[in-house]
């Protein structure tokens, strides 16, 4: 007879709590307003710098710059978790709510 080590066994109590977010599937939605807040102020941050920094705000293209790389750091995380909610909710396959991380 084989020995079966129980003590790193999945109970049915394991399963059913981490499961019933999963089941439900339901949209995050202070994640999901952070993500697309994100993705605005990117944007703005973005535009505004490269106008900054054409028309030199401030004496010099340095405001701008910052402003665009700030824009660039703020859109990248926006983008990719409001592209995530909107596959999850279109209901493309491999894309769930639960990839969202929580705040």
């Amino acid at each position: 007879m084989a020995y079966v080590d129980h003590a790193f066994s999945i109970s049915d109590e394991d399963v059913m709590m981490e499961s019933s977010y999963v089941i439900q599937n339901r949209p995050p939605i202070k994640e999901i307003a952070l993500a697309v807040s994100l993705l605005v102020f990117g944007t703005l941050g973005i535009v505004l710098g490269i106008i900054m920094a054409y028309n030199r705000v401030g004496g010099d293209r340095a405001h701008g710059l910052f402003f665009a790389v700030l824009g660039g750091i703020l859109f990248i995380p926006g983008f990719y978790y409001t592209r995530i909610a909107y596959y999850a909710f279109k209901g493309y396959k491999g894309f769930s709510f639960s990839n969202i991380p929580p705040v």
